[in-house]
C-alpha cells in the first residue's frame, strides 16, 4: 500500500490511547525517541491518564477521557493504540478517519471482519497502519530466523508453547483462553521465521479435565503454509513443570539440515551431510539501557521510518491481518471439527 509521509522537519506527534500497564510502557517510548514528542495521553478513566504522566514527570501533557477532543486539539501525526482488544477497532478507525496514522497493540482485533474494516479505513485515509508484534524484535528470534533462512526450503516447522499460567481475571471468561489470548504471537513468528503465509488449518482445543480454567486452555494446530510447509503447533496453559519461554521452543528442517531454538538462548543447527549450515549469533541490541518492554523501541523506530520515507513496517496492516487469520480460521476449526481454509 501507499500511504502518506511526513515530510516537515520536525518530530512526529504522538498520543498515547490507554493508560494500562502497556500504555505506560510505550508513553517513555515516544518520550525517548529523538524523532518523536508526546504531545497526549488518553484513557477512559481521564485521571489514571494524568496520574501516569504525572509519573513520567509531564504534569503539563494534555490528558483527556475524549479521544476526538485529543485530535482536534493537538493534531497528532500519529496514534499508539494500547486499548483493550475490544476497543481497537472503534480507536483506530476514528483515527484513520481523523487523517491520523496508528501503530498498534496486537491483536489488530478481535475478529476478522473487524481486521477488513480497519484495513479498508487505512486505504480510504492513505495512513499508515501497523500493529507491533514485539516478539519479531528479538534478536534470539532474528537470529533463528537467519538461520532457518539457510535451511532451504522448508518442510515442516513447529512450536511448541507450554506454561502452567493462572493469568488475568479475564482469561477465565474466553472459550478458547490459549488461542484468544496466547496463539497470536507463536502464529505471527511463524509468519516470519518461515517467510510463508497461512493456507488452510485443522485445529483442536480443549480442556484437560484437572485445569483451573473453564475454557479451553490446551490446543493443537496443524498449518498448511504457502510453499507446502507444515507448521504445527502445541500448547497449554495448564502445563505444570518444565515450561517452555514466553516464546516457545521451536525446530525447523529443510533440505540443507535442522535448526533448533529455546525461544529463550541462541538457535543451533545440524548440517544435512554436504551441506554447511552454522547458527547466526544474534545481532547487538540496538537501544542498550533504553528498553523497558521487548521490542517497543524497536517497533516505534520502524514505524517512524515507515512515516518518514513510505516505506512499510513489519506489522503494517495488510501483511498482519494474516496473522490474525491464523487465529480466527483456528478458532473456526476448533469450533465445527474441519479444516478450515484460511482467506482475507
Amino acid at each position: 500500500m501507499t500511504f502518506e509521509i511526513v515530510k516537515e522537519d520536525r518530530p512526529l506527534r504522538g498520543v498515547v490511547v490507554g493508560a494500562g500497564y502497556i500504555g505506560g510502557q510505550w508513553a517513555p517510548e515516544l518520550v525517548a525517541h529523538p524523532g518523536t514528542e508526546l504531545v497526549g495521553w488518553v484513557d477512559v478513566v481521564e485521571d489514571r491518564a494524568r496520574a501516569a504522566a504525572a509519573e513520567l514527570g509531564l504534569d503539563d501533557l494534555p490528558v483527556s477521557a475524549s479521544l476526538t477532543a485529543v485530535l482536534d486539539g493537538e493534531e497528532p501525526d500519529f496514534i499508539v493504540n494500547c486499548t483493550v482488544p475490544q476497543a481497537h477497532h472503534d480507536v483506530t478507525v476514528t483515527a484513520l478517519r481523523r487523517g491520523v496514522s496508528v501503530l498498534s497493540e496486537k491483536p489488530m482485533a478481535v475478529t476478522l471482519d473487524e481486521a477488513r474494516s480497519m484495513v479498508r479505513a487505512a486505504d480510504e485515509a492513505g495512513r499508515l497502519f501497523a500493529v507491533n508484534q514485539n516478539r519479531r524484535f528479538m534478536q534470539t528470534l532474528v537470529a533463528f530466523r537467519r538461520t532457518v533462512a539457510d535451511l532451504g526450503p522448508l518442510g515442516v516447522l513447529t512450536s511448541e508453547f507450554f506454561m502452567p499460567y493462572r493469568g488475568p481475571e479475564f482469561l477465565g471468561t474466553l472459550e478458547h483462553p490459549l488461542l484468544q489470548d496466547m496463539a497470536i504471537h507463536l502464529f505471527d513468528a511463524a509468519r516470519a521465521v518461515s517467510g510463508t503465509d497461512p493456507v488452510s488449518v485443522y485445529c483442536e482445543s480443549f480442556r484437560p479435565s484437572w485445569t483451573w480454567y473453564p475454557g479451553a486452555c490446551s490446543a493443537t494446530a496443524i498449518f498448511e503454509m504457502t510453499g507446502g510447509l507444515r507448521y504445527t503447533f502445541a500448547g497449554s496453559w495448564s502445563a505444570p513443570g518444565q515450561a517452555t519461554s514466553w516464546t516457545g521452543s521451536w525446530r525447523a528442517a529443510g533440505p540443507r539440515g535442522t535448526a533448533r531454538w529455546d525461544g529463550k538462548g541462541d538457535p543451533t543447527a545440524e548440517a544435512a551431510e554436504g551441506h554447511v549450515v552454522r547458527p547466526h549469533p544474534p545481532e547487538a541490541d540496538a537501544f542498550p539501557g533504553r528498553r523497558r518492554f521487548q521490542g517497543l523501541a524497536e517497533g516505534l523506530d520502524e514505524f517512524v521510518t515507515g512515516l518518514r520515507t513510505g516505506q512499510a513496517p513489519q506489522g503494517e496492516c495488510h501483511d498482519n491481518i494474516r496473522s490474525l487469520a491464523m487465529v480466527t480460521a483456528a478458532l473456526e476449526s476448533a469450533r465445527t471439527g474441519a479444516r478450515v481454509p484460511i482467506t482475507l
